[in-house]
Formats: structure tokens, C-alpha cells, sequence
């Protein structure tokens, strides 16, 4: 949640009409969980297309945000008794669990001296961790994925001001912009990733495990609405600072934790939605980041600055759900959302039909509360809204256990320069479609192959989309190409590999068996290499059939 955006202002809601169906495919780099990887621990989420997976199963969630979790105890005195308030923290997820809540987004920062997990610079509190890991197992415990968030633009419990300040800079809206400049501020970068690198290793003291091992953890945040506005029309616009900031930190976190999914925390506010401002942080621009897994938007549209009716809430998710999956290729999560001073079981109802209708991912209102804290947005257990939310969550929870479509999104690639607005491209004009051949034959037109490479030195990660450029489906497939160097797979994920040296041999799963005429299917494998030996492989042939290399 945040306050209201200074450029904020009323303006008609734009439609999108044009067609985005095979529009230019930039959603940049899978780094996505197995359905099951071999001596890995199992139950992580991950991204499958433009949906999230979980165990080799579309994953469809409806969630809250509890953000004050790291809260709940004395902060002083014995960590385990009195530090920590075990009881009013079970308490709460049994909550949850009976509202049927089942992701959590929460706060995982604070540099004030009460609950602080960085009070100084780079000064980590043992004890407010150790309350955090009895967070996570007893989210475990009440069947309830958690989402954390690294840092707040906000200055709610110190946020980026704090690490400004520790680099002898101010903060405050507009000034905290510099906390995403390198030039800048360069030892704010440091400490950030200081801090998350710490997160990611802590080892729970309740499970052995480390925070990036544990399936416990939906996905990460980078930050609560981080934005790079004020500082100039033109970036406000484009977003190219916010876009390096993205990149930069989530190729930091990926290197360290390829597990779990990322996201950006950001509220999707832009003045061609005819929501917020422009704000240095465009929706389809910076989700397109080859490091980021899925798209975030947090509405508030009873607001002063929003005032839109249920009509237009209606059709401001649907356009951020059709964006989210046919430009940026990626799940949709509406991470924070409430209205207030109406009727919000009807508002709630029709925000849930219109994002299930459009196909939407997960949801997290905000917030539920465990005591009357907020009268403006605060959900307690029992408010009337949480019967609405129970139903759209048993709806949710209905589509889950189906196998994940072969052809739900084009294919992903990261953009080379932001774009103001989503523009359609022609499809790939029809040419017949590979079929399986004794040796290999050559015909660049039949198939086109995406390899996207995320290169961290001793480890890699690879998104692999294959194009049917036919008339007619391919129905079961196998993709060959080498490695340039001496990679070595770990895990695959929507297909199954053998490797003899440099050779790999991609086959189908069943649910990305077929590849519809003109349509995409995508996986993605994670490996060990050597720095300086990894590349995109040179050649794939489909079925027998070399195919185009997508540069």
C-alpha cells in the first residue's frame, strides 16, 4: 500500500482494442522450479508460460497481504518466549488457513530499532530473523505459501530513505529516486544486495534450511512499489533507470537462488491506463526484465486520485491481465487491492469475476488483519467481503490439477529499448510444418528456436521456446542442439533430457506435447558451467528438421 501518487489524477479509462495476438514476444528469461528435480526438495512454485505452475500443475491462487507478521511479539527478552509471540503468529495463519488464504504476502524489512532486521548498515538482528523463521514454518504448517518483499520505496519502517541516508544522501518522494542511480548512489546497490544476499542464505533455525531452498516461499519481491519518478519527463515515460535497477538486482538474486520466482512489486499505475501517473516504471517495460517471473499491480480504485467505477476496475484488470500474458508472456498477480466507503463484498465480486473471467493468476488483498489496526482497508476475520473472497478462492482452486497449455502465450524475449505502448507485429507467414525424418533434413522455415541465456559464471539458467512456423500441429516433439562449452544439466522443467556430452536431447512432456500450427511451447533447464564457456547453442533441429535460430 502506499500513499497517493503526487502526478496522480482522474482520466477516462483507455480500452485496448487493438489486437495482441502475436504481437512482439518480450518477456524476457524463465528462471522457473521443476515440476520435480531429481534430489531437490519438492513443492516449489514456478512459472510454466503465462500461468504458475506447481508440481507439474497450473497453479491458481487467491491470497492476502498480512505485512505486520514480523511484528507480532515483545521485540526484547528471550528470543523464543518473549522476542517472538508464537501463539498470536500461529493464531494468525489458522486464520488464514480457515479464510482460505493461500499465498501470503508479507514484509521482510525494517530498519527501525523495534522488530528491525537491519537497524545500521550491515548490521543483521539475530533475533528478528529467528522470528521469521517461525514465520515461514508456521506458514508451513497452516498450508500457506508466503511471499516476501526485500525493501519498501515507502518510507513505512525506514525503507530505501534508511540506506540513502547511510550513503550520507536524503530521501523523501522525489529525492529517493537516487537510490536507483549507480552513479549516484552506488553504495545503495551494495547494501541492498548485502542484505537480500544475507536473506536468501539464512539458514531457519527451526528447519535446517536455508530461506532460497525452502518451498515454503512462493516467490520473492524485489521491492513494495518501487518507482524512478520526478527526476524527467522522458523517464518517467520510459523507465530505463528502474528497468538497470531490475535487471541488475534480479540477476543478483537469480545467481544466488534459481528456485524461486521474482517479482517487482509494482502497481502497474500509468496515465494510458487512466490509472496514476506516469511514474518511471511502465508496466509491460520493466516485467519484461529476463529476471522477473511475473507481472504485480495493486489497485485502489475508490481512491480521490483514481475514482473509477466498478466498470472500469473491470476493464483496467482485464488490460492488465491481457497485456501480463499475450505481450509480457508472464502470470498476472493483483499483489494489493480494497476499496473502501462502498460496498465492498459487491466491489470484491466484481473485481473477482472479471479477473477470473480474463484469466488472472493469483490475487492478495489488502490486508488482513489479526486486530483492528486499519479502519480504511483492514480485513478481520468475519468481515462480510472475506464470503466473496472464500468463493473466488474455491474458483481458483478449481482450475488447479490441470496439465499447463502447450500454446498458452507467444514466446519470450527481453526488449532492447522500453515502449510507451504495446504495438502488434505480423505473425510468421504459414510454410509447412516439420515431421519427423531418418536423418536430419534443413528447412528454416518449418520451425524458429528461442534459446534466452542467463549467465552467472559457475551456473546457468536457459529458456528455450520453440516456434511451429507450419500449417499444421506438431504432436510430440524432440529437439536436439550441443552446448558450447562443458555444461551440465541439473534440472529441466515442461520437458525431459538426456545428455551425452555436449549433446542434448529435449522430448516433450505430455502437456507440452503438442505445438499448435503458428503457436509456441516453451521450457527451461537450469546447469553447472565454467565462466567463460557459456553460449548460445549454434544449431536445433526439431523432429529431424533444422530449425531458424531466433537472434
Amino acid at each position: 500500500m502506499n500513499p497517493p501518487p503526487p502526478t496522480a489524477r482522474r482520466r477516462p479509462l483507455l480500452v485496448w482494442t487493438t489486437a495482441l495476438a502475436m504481437v512482439m514476444a518480450v518477456a524476457g528469461l524463465v528462471t522457473m522450479r521443476p515440476p520435480a528435480a531429481e534430489a531437490t526438495p519438492t513443492g516449489f512454485a514456478y512459472r510454466c508460460g503465462v500461468n504458475f505452475c506447481l508440481d507439474g500443475k497450473k497453479f491458481y491462487f487467491a491470497g492476502a497481504n498480512t505485512y505486520d507478521l514480523f511484528t507480532y511479539g515483545s521485540a526484547s527478552g528471550d528470543t523464543e518466549t518473549q522476542y517472538m509471540d508464537k501463539s498470536r503468529i500461529d493464531a494468525q495463519f489458522a486464520r488464514l488457513q480457515a479464510d482460505k488464504v493461500t499465498v501470503l504476502r508479507t514484509w521482510l524489512f525494517n530498519h527501525e530499532s523495534w522488530h528491525g532486521f537491519e537497524t545500521e548498515k550491515g548490521v543483521y538482528n539475530e533475533q528478528q530473523f529467528a522470528l521469521f523463521d517461525y514465520i515461514i514454518q508456521s506458514a508451513k504448517n497452516h498450508g500457506v505459501k508466503l511471499l516476501p518483499v526485500f525493501e519498501n520505496y515507502w518510507e513505512a519502517y525506514g525503507g530505501v530513505d534508511t540506506r540513502l541516508r547511510w550513503e550520507g544522501l536524503s530521501g523523501g518522494h522525489p529525492a529517493r529516486a537516487a537510490f536507483f542511480d549507480k552513479t549516484r548512489c552506488s553504495g545503495c546497490f551494495t547494501s541492498y544486495k548485502n542484505y537480500v544476499g544475507y536473506v536468501l542464505n539464512r539458514t531457519n533455525h527451526y528447519s535446517g534450511l536455508k530461506y532460497k531452498d525452502d518451498p515454503t516461499i512462493f516467490a520473492w519481491e524485489l521491492m513494495n512499489e518501487p518507482r524512478y519518478q520526478g527526476v524527467s519527463a522522458e523517464e518517467n515515460q520510459s523507465g530505463v533507470t528502474l528497468r538497470a535497477w531490475v535487471d541488475e538486482m534480479g540477476a543478483f538474486v537469480k545467481g544466488i537462488d534459481p528456485d524461486h520466482m521474482l517479482g517487482t512489486g509494482l502497481e502497474a499505475h500509468e496515465t494510458r491506463y487512466g490509472f496514476g501517473g506516469d511514474e518511471g516504471n511502465p508496466f509491460v517495460y520493466i516485467h519484461q526484465s529476463p529476471y522477473i517471473d511475473f507481472t504485480s499491480a495493486h489497485p485502489y480504485p475508490t481512491e480521490d486520485w483514481a475514482a473509477l467505477t466498478i466498470a472500469q476496475t473491470q476493464e483496467l484488470v482485464r488490460t492488465w491481465i491481457r497485456e501480463s500474458h499475450e505481450i509480457v508472456g508472464k502470470p498476472f498477480y493483483m499483489g494489493e487491492f480494497n476499496v473502501h466507503n462502498v460496498d465492498r463484498t459487491q466491489w470484491w465480486n466484481a473485481i473477482f469475476q472479471a479477473f477470473e473471467d480474463a484469466g488472472g493468476d493469483g490475487t492478495g488483498f489488502w490486508w488482513y488483519q489479526d486486530r483492528g489496526i486499519d479502519g480504511k482497508f483492514g480485513v478481520s476475520q468475519g468481515a462480510p467481503e472475506l464470503a466473496a473472497f472464500r468463493a473466488h478462492s474455491d474458483r481458483q482452486a478449481a482450475k488447479n490439477g490441470t496439465a499447463p497449455s502447450p500454446s498458452a502465450s507467444p514466446s519470450a524475449s527481453p526488449s532492447a529499448s522500453p515502449s510507451a505502448s504495446p504495438s502488434a507485429s505480423p505473425s510468421a507467414s504459414p510454410s509447412p510444418s516439420p515431421s519427423p525424418s531418418a536423418s536430419p533434413s534443413t528447412d528454416p522455415t518449418a520451425c524458429t528456436v528461442t534459446y534466452r541465456l542467463s549467465d552467472w559464471g559457475h551456473s546457468f539458467n536457459a529458456d528455450v521456446t520453440i516456434r511451429n512456423n507450419g500449417t499444421s500441429a506438431v504432436d510430440g516433439w524432440t529437439l536436439t542442439f550441443s552446448f558450447p562449452g562443458g555444461q551440465t544439466i541439473n534440472s529441466i522443467w515442461n520437458a525431459r533430457a538426456t545428455q551425452s556430452g555436449r549433446q542434448v536431447t529435449a522430448v516433450n512432456e505430455s502437456w507440452t506435447a503438442t505445438v499448435p500450427a503458428g503457436g509456441t511451447v516453451n521450457f527451461g533447464l537450469n546447469g553447472n558451467s565454467s565462466p567463460g564457456t557459456n553460449g548460445v547453442p549454434t544449431a536445433f533441429t526439431l523432429n529431424g528438421t533444422t530449425c531458424a535460430k531466433a537472434s
